[in-house]
């Protein structure tokens, strides 16, 4: 098991090592992400929609000593 946890807010989904409550951050909890933001969390459906800070993905692979996939925007297919 990893040290962090993801966390809906702020329009992304950022990763932190807070302590997370049993069932995970609930919305307007405070939290300091990887990418060294403090923001509220939104636990909605929709936040978990969102897109990966970049940042806060970068720094949990560095964590876990593995390596990010590509983008999705460099590994799409042109539509002809």
């Amino acid at each position: 098991m990893h040290p962090f946890h993801w966390v809906p807010g702020e329009g992304e989904r950022h990763a932190s090592l807070d302590s997370r409550p049993s069932g995970g951050y609930p919305t307007g909890m405070g939290v300091t992400t990887l990418c060294g933001r403090e923001l509220l969390a939104d636990n909605s459906e929709f936040g978990w929609l969102w897109s990966t800070c970049q940042a806060c993905n970068a720094e949990a692979h560095r964590i876990t000593g593995s390596t990010p996939a590509p983008s999705s925007a460099s590994t799409r297919k042109a539509v002809p």
